[in-house]
């Protein structure tokens, strides 16, 4: 653990869950938020918002996701489907000794807690998503758009499809291949417009072939570096990559809730340069519809994919805000 989280009064602790533990990292007391992350992140980026949730009155918890961390890391692909995923979240709230909690998630974590919210609104009264819209589950199977998507190159999602192939890229040069993957998508190091798009991958090669070289985004220091790659060495990538591997598996699991809004109160906020907001632009027109809970929504300038590292402030500024706001 680094000795930034020991001198801000962060307590870990391992609970519970369907696959067997989650491990978690949590601070104050109050209202329980719980906060989840996406791909390849962990626990740790929470770490801006931990305290300052914590000081606003909450009690803020951030999860290793399942696959990642010293959470339980089943074998099994199908093990990461979003239904079990929604399982961990309400063991997690349960384990704490709790009824209900306000859910926050980033990236993969926001489809977490948008679904968490959509399955379980006993559970989850609030729901706030980072970088990734809300889009009801339906429409197309997923693996059926991934494929046409590209024209001569492969998306990224369709390459992570086949077990140890991004694995056999990734693995032998974990910290360089993250520190290049975080910089692609962040503000002030992303690819310029017109060079070839790093959420593609030619016929052949890799996605580390498109990733800026030799520069760390403003966000993200050695330290920070060393102990997200620290995690996935001692990890692997597997656990991680396999959530991708199970879209058309949830796109069946879901069918019951196939067109269906998401009513609780929630929050969205993206990054104006983050293909998640510009590409799902119509995801978020359909928000009157979709959902109609929305309290707050905002789009950061000149902010890339990593919302919460890259405008730490600002981001802990519009969550104490809306969780504020919300009904008692």
């Amino acid at each position: 653990m680094p000795q930034s989280a020991r001198a801000t009064g962060l307590t870990h602790r391992l609970v519970p869950s369907p696959a067997g533990r989650i491990h978690l990292v949590e601070q104050g007391t109050g209202p329980l938020v719980l906060l989840v992350h996406g791909f390849p992140e962990s626990w740790y980026s929470w770490r801006h918002q931990l305290p300052v949730l914590a000081a606003a009155g909450y009690r803020a918890v951030a999860v290793d996701v399942r696959g990642y961390g010293r959470s339980s890391r089943p074998e099994e692909v199908a093990a990461y489907r979003m239904l079990d995923l929604v399982e961990d979240s309400v063991a997690v709230v349960r384990a704490l000794g709790e009824e209900t909690a306000v859910i926050v998630g980033h990236d993969w974590g926001a489809g977490i807690a948008a679904h968490s919210a959509l399955v379980r609104p006993d559970v989850f009264r609030a729901v706030g998503l980072l970088s990734v819209p809300y889009t009801p589950p339906g429409g197309p199977r997923p693996s059926e758009v991934f494929a046409r998507m590209g024209g001569d190159e492969e998306f990224y999602v369709s390459y992570f499809q086949q077990p140890g192939r991004a694995e056999a890229e990734i693995e032998p040069d974990v910290r360089g291949w993250l520190a290049g993957f975080y910089a692609a998508f962040s503000a002030g190091t992303m690819p310029a417009p017109g060079t070839p798009d790093p959420h593609f991958v030619s016929r052949g090669g890799t996605l580390r072939d498109r990733f800026p070289a030799g520069r760390l985004p403003a966000w993200l220091g050695e330290h920070e570096l060393d102990f997200y790659a620290g995690e996935f060495e001692r990890t692997g990538m597997r656990g991680a990559l396999n959530r991708y591997r199970n879209m058309d598996r949830d796109w069946e699991d879901l069918t019951d809730f196939h067109g269906k809004p998401l009513t609780q109160p929630s929050l969205f906020v993206g990054g104006a340069l983050d293909a998640s907001t510009t590409w799902l632009a119509e995801a978020i027109e359909a928000y009157p519809t979709t959902l109609p809970g929305l309290l707050s929504s905002h789009i950061l300038d000149d902010c890339g994919h990593w919302l919460q590292q890259e405008r730490p402030d600002q981001v802990n500024t519009l969550l104490t805000d809306w969780l504020t706001a919300l009904p008692a």
